[in-house]
């Protein structure tokens, strides 16, 4: 283990939550106020913790530059928090001094390496060249020119504006976010990963095809926390991939099963892996809005995969897990009670008492406690510095990741790109609702390949966002859709970097892991377009309104889940044709206004031939089984 990883990342996770806890006021005055007397100080006071920490854990293999940009770019940091009340009340951004165009330079460029060996050489790419834009926006096509200004104007409006490297996602990640990071490292330490893998086994184990969905139920739930769909699916997969093969499930299907559940877990509330967190900043709604609205979505989503499952254990004949690989339910609850109680509590604080920033420290705490006392899962020395660790490690890679995000932003906001943009694709949609919207999803996907999920929706949330607002559809609908097309890159061909890790554990193809879990999310693909067409879906409007939509759309989605796995409940295994003819038919269901817009139909209609097709499966169906059972 290196020095830094050793010593300077528990240091620094364990400063970096005595700040935020400061910040907090829950002691009164904040002691910090004596030297951070302006928001921005406290951002910068940030930065100055965990950027330069990136230099020395993921080192190069020069070690002088390794230390050298450690050490200027905490420098720069201190520099920038040292002259904080002047930079706003000088309007620095704008036209700062030679000293100050120094230190931005520094932090810019540390950022750009930073997140290179933080998230690669993609993020990297995109982040340099976007962030350089300013420099030469008035030399690029009619299609993307925007205003320039020289390298001293830009420099200093990535580092000392509200509206770049400490914008909007920086804000969100400094005042919300860092709480919620403790709180998954904290029920990870503590043993609650493990324990909502023993409680799904308790559960689901016993049913058909038990092992997925236990996978669905554990990776979904620990997807939500951690926020990272290749974390997770490295963590609880190494546990649910090897359950699913010995039950009989075909390598790809196990590998497709965990990368579905673990992509849907940062849809789910109610965190989404701190995702709705920074979505309530964007639009300036309270998070229990956004989470609520989230949660019908995803629900129909992990429906979707459960029926799915369920068909393709009953068509190849997999029974549930043995009683003996099975553990028993009170005996789960009995020892894993603490993580139930710090869970309701965070919900109870999110979501009645509406406390998103006290409630992730609270129930931080509340399990720490409780874990000190029993003895079970209590965290010696060790156990404690690998809990700031891990704190340190998610904290440094999140802001590094954020920081070069909102470089971007930055540089399409001082160009005036971001309008421009806007005003592009509405043009080239027109009044085209589903043209504008395939566009968007397109966008989404080809944008959100090789980001994270946090990074991939906060640059969608600036440069797609308000075109698809300014197309006419609700904001939280759009911001939504964003997030789950943004996403859908980790298990679609060709990148699907959480079907490609989760093929490295079942050792199956990764190209064939990742049409296997294209198919049994199927639905992910098509839930986006239904929300953002019908607002009920999220929770607006009447509620007996919501509910018939949720219950028509449930039953297209189940529809569409069938066929996926060529089966029907009444028919067992189907044809292709006939299969081909249902799913069809799902589609015509769920979307009936977008079908009568475009095929002339009335409700009536729709549903007319909707049953016509259905009868026809069943009888053609029934007719294919008498002529085999008469052949034989």
């Amino acid at each position: 283990m290196r020095w830094s990883e050793k010593t300077l990342l528990p240091l620094s996770g364990g400063l970096v939550m005595l700040l935020v806890i400061d910040q907090l006021r829950l002691f009164g005055r904040p002691i910090t106020s004596f030297f951070l007397n302006v928001e921005t100080q406290y951002f910068y006071a940030l930065v100055a913790l965990l950027l330069p920490l990136v230099f020395l854990s993921k080192p190069s293999r020069y070690r002088l530059v390794d230390q050298t940009l450690a050490v200027s770019s905490f420098g720069a940091c201190l520099w920038l928090l040292a002259h904080g009340e002047l930079i706003l009340e000088e309007g620095w951004e704008f036209i700062a001094p030679d000293h100050a165009i120094v230190a931005s330079l520094i932090l810019w460029l540390a950022v750009l390496e930073g997140v290179r060996r933080v998230a690669g050489m993609g993020l990297l790419a995109i982040t340099g060249l976007i962030s350089f834009y300013p420099l030469v926006a008035d030399w690029m096509p009619t299609l993307i020119s925007g205003m320039s200004i020289g390298l001293r104007e830009t420099a200093a409006y990535h580092a000392m504006s509200s509206e770049s490297l400490i914008g909007l996602p920086f804000q969100a990640f400094a005042q919300i976010v860092i709480g919620f990071l403790v709180f998954g490292a904290t029920l990870q330490s503590s043993g609650g990963g493990r324990f909502f893998i023993d409680l799904a086994f308790a559960t689901l184990g016993r049913v058909r095809g038990g092992s997925a969905k236990v996978a669905i139920f554990a990776s979904g739930l620990m997807g939500s926390m951690s926020g990272s769909v290749v974390t997770n699916v490295m963590t609880t997969g190494q546990l649910t991939i090897p359950t699913m093969r010995g039950q009989g499930y075909a390598p790809k299907t196990a590998a497709a099963v965990e990368a579905c559940a673990s992509t849907g877990g940062v849809l789910l509330p109610p965190i989404m892996g701190s995702t709705a967190f920074i979505m309530a900043t964007f639009l300036e709604l309270p998070y229990a809005q956004v989470a609520f609205a989230a949660l019908i979505p995803a629900l129909l989503y992990f429906f979707a995969l459960f029926l799915q499952l369920d068909a393709h254990a009953a068509r190849h004949g997999l029974v549930g897990l043995p009683e003996s690989d099975v553990p028993r339910l009170r005996d789960v609850l009995k020892s894993g009670w603490p993580f139930l109680l710090s869970f309701g509590l965070l919900v109870f604080f999110l979501l009645v008492l509406q406390r998103e920033t006290l409630a992730p420290w609270l129930a931080s705490a509340v399990l720490l406690l409780i874990n000190q006392v029993l003895p079970e899962h209590r965290l010696d020395r060790a156990g404690w510095l690998n809990w700031s660790r891990s704190i340190g490690q998610l904290l440094m890679e999140l802001l590094t990741i954020l920081c070069a995000v909102g470089l971007i932003v930055g540089a399409l906001s001082v160009t005036g790109l971001s309008g421009t943009l806007v005003n592009d694709l509405l043009f080239v949609a027109g009044s085209d609702v589903l043209i504008l919207l395939l566009m968007g999803a397109l966008t989404s996907f080809v944008l959100g390949i090789g980001l994270t999920v946090t990074a991939a929706y906060v640059f969608l949330a600036i440069v797609l966002a308000p075109a698809l607002i300014g197309g006419g559809l609700m904001p939280l609908a759009v911001h939504l859709f964003i997030l789950y097309w943004g996403m859908l890159s980790f298990i679609t061909p060709p990148v699907a970097l959480g079907a490609f890790s989760a093929a490295s554990i079942a050792q199956s193809s990764p190209i064939a892991t990742g049409f296997e879990a294209m198919r049994l999310g199927v639905a992910i693909y098509l839930v986006p377009f239904l929300f953002v067409l019908n607002p009920s879906l999220i929770g607006s409007g009447a509620l007996d309104v919501m509910a018939k939509e949720v219950l028509r759309t449930g039953f297209a989605i189940a529809l569409v889940a069938y066929a996926s796995q060529r089966v029907l409940p009444i028919m067992g295994v189907i044809s292709w044709p006939s299969a081909v003819a249902v799913f069809s038919v799902g589609l015509l269901i769920m979307m009936p206004d977008l079908m009568v817009g475009r095929l002339g139909l009335e409700p009536s209609q729709i549903w007319a031939i909707a049953g016509t097709l259905i009868a026809g499966v069943l009888a053609v169906e029934w007719a294919m089984r008498q002529a085999v059972s008469r052949a034989r």
